[in-house]
């Protein structure tokens, strides 16, 4: 055992000092370049409006002002629908879309990767397929089926398309193939139901697939506007509000900086918080039992 531990401390690190320092050096030049353009999009908002059109551009603010929030506050308080009817819509919208879109596509990932039935591979070619397909090519098919079933000016408009698209599905389903068969027979075996597998077994098992899912449907959700299914003001969403003021023209440039800054909080605050799952789903992507 002594000579073991000898052994490991003469052990030299793979890397020179060197390129231990050459590789920090770049992946912080990355990183420093990856942050310019939140760093850019916050100097914006904190300009004057004279400094917004200075030429060459400048990164950081000299003179910082709050007046571009206090006119965006000032704008959405003159609208004739309070602001907070479209904060709600928002929030309404995204948490019903994500939650939904989070239990559908675990438990249909979950029946096709660890239960054999007539149809499975059919079915998943076809969710395959679907992921082929970008949402301006689905965009018209989905308001022709919505109009048909009533949907339009409603929140199913947003919320139902949302649930069903089929990047969660093949993400979870993806990660449920490497449970391990033998545990879950293991819980059968034990008298465990299905749905108290699926709850207590395969879910916790794939917490970072899941997490990272929530986070992606929750940033696409957030920022969605949905003018083309709601034409309701009462409905309407937040990024269609603030969207509506960055249309305003050269003098509301300063107001367009800060609707920039708002609508980047709250997806950046919840990535930053669980960042940690998104990399382990990376890290554990290509894993097999």
């Amino acid at each position: 055992m002594a000579a073991m531990k000898k052994k490991r401390k003469g052990v030299k690190p793979s890397h020179s000092l060197l390129g231990n320092f050459f590789n920090i050096f770049i992946l912080v030049l990355l990183g420093l370049f990856m942050v310019m353009p939140l760093v850019l999009a916050v100097s914006n908002s904190l300009k004057p409006l004279e400094e917004l059109f200075v030429f060459p551009p400048r990164l950081f603010v000299r003179n910082p002002t709050l007046e571009n929030f206090h006119d965006v506050f000032v704008l959405l308080s003159e609208s004739w629908i309070p602001f907070s009817r479209y904060i709600f819509n928002t929030v309404f919208i995204t948490v019903i879309g994500t939650l939904g879109h989070l239990i559908i596509a675990s438990m249909c990932a979950y029946a096709l990767a660890k239960h054999r039935f007539p149809g499975r591979d059919l079915i998943f070619a076809v969710i395959v397929m679907a992921l082929m397909f970008a949402g301006q090519v689905t965009a018209i098919p989905n308001y022709l089926i919505m109009s048909r079933i009533g949907w339009l000016d409603s929140y199913m408009a947003l919320i139902v398309p949302a649930i069903g698209k089929p990047m969660g599905l093949f993400l979870m389903k993806q990660f449920m193939e490497q449970i391990p068969d033998s545990l879950l027979e293991a819980a059968r075996i034990d008298g465990a139901g299905e749905a108290r597998i699926f709850l207590t077994i395969a879910m916790p098992q794939v917490k970072p697939a899941w997490l990272t899912l929530m986070i992606f449907s929750f940033q696409d959700l957030w920022n969605m506007q949905g003018s083309n299914f709601i034409y309701s003001e009462e409905l309407k969403t937040m990024p269609y509000a603030l969207s509506q003021i960055a249309a305003g023209g050269i003098s509301r440039a300063g107001a367009t900086a800060a609707v920039t800054v708002i609508m980047m909080i709250v997806p950046i605050s919840i990535f930053v918080i669980n960042q940690s799952s998104i990399v382990e789903t990376m890290a554990s992507s290509g894993i097999k039992e």
